[in-house]
């Protein structure tokens, strides 16, 4: 009983890593039809300022404020000087770019911090277990999953119960109307990027005490990050919350109940939704 425990919280901290991943992806897509391809890349550089930060001021704590904002000033330059000017051309011209900023932002790592993997160390009562129903369990992960809830709920508290969520959704549906009212709509969609860049930035601090550093870390979660998306619904914020879940603990499950399987159950479950439900469990026909 106590093992089944262990794997059902494993499966919520992997769950929390993968909503916090693919909440910015995410909310860029369901506001800006936007498939960012460099989001896993944001999340990658998000950790690696983390870690240089760490090093530099010993604190894991200004380090989870200050790289998501650096990653929020990247992404509204990106926004405003790139993918503004090819956003009227179509989702492959997207993909084009956001594919070149992601292999630049790779190179760039190697390059910057080298290829070895770099431990992240966190101190204080995150670096210590607590005990409860008969096991005991990491601090750290719980942490994980609960600031996974706590910012899904304060993203769907900021899109359906503020007045900058009105903005934002009434710009996606008629942005000639936003405009006429005399908002700034570029100016929203930038905003609304570069939150989705701090997201991935915010994650990627997340993960790397968890998971350590290193180069590869972009591409081992991007897959799992589309999936989400795919299964929950592209753009849903609920879909991300439920596919994330469920990824969670198929990740988790699957190791000890079908060993040889574990690697592809996602991968089923995404052919299954899209068989049975193509836009996905909560996602709308178009």
């Amino acid at each position: 009983m106590s093992e089944i425990a262990v794997f059902f919280l494993h499966g919520l901290a992997y769950a929390g890593l993968l909503f916090l991943v693919s909440s910015g992806l995410t909310l860029v897509f369901g506001m800006m039809n936007v498939l960012n391809f460099a989001h896993a890349s944001f999340y990658m550089l998000g950790a690696y300022f983390a870690y240089s930060l760490v090093q530099v001021i010993g604190n894991f704590w200004l380090a989870l404020i200050i790289s998501p904002l650096l990653l929020m000033l990247i992404g509204a330059v990106i926004e405003r000087f790139l993918l503004r000017k090819v956003h009227v051309l179509g989702h492959v011209h997207e993909l084009l770019l956001t594919f070149g900023i992601a292999y630049i932002i790779h190179e760039g790592v190697k390059w910057i911090w080298g290829t070895s993997p770099q431990a992240m160390t966190i101190t204080g009562f995150l670096a210590g277990t607590v005990q409860f129903m008969g096991i005991t369990y990491p601090v750290y992960r719980l942490f994980l999953f609960s600031v996974a809830v706590a910012l899904g709920l304060a993203m769907a508290l900021v899109l359906f119960k503020t007045r900058i969520g009105i903005i934002v959704r009434a710009a996606v549906d008629d942005s000639a109307m936003v405009e006429a009212l005399g908002i700034n709509v570029p100016l929203v969609f930038m905003g609304v990027f570069a939150v989705g860049a701090a997201l991935s930035g915010f994650a990627g601090v997340a993960a790397g005490p968890l998971l350590s550093v290193f180069p590869g870390m972009a591409e081992s979660i991007l897959i799992d990050a589309f999936v989400v998306i795919v299964v929950g619904g592209m753009g849903s914020l609920g879909g991300a919350v439920l596919a994330s879940f469920i990824i969670g603990q198929l990740q988790s499950f699957g190791v000890i109940l079908f060993p040889q399987f574990s690697l592809a159950l996602i991968y089923m479950l995404m052919a299954l939704v899209l068989v049975v439900k193509p836009e996905g469990l909560f996602g709308e026909k178009q």
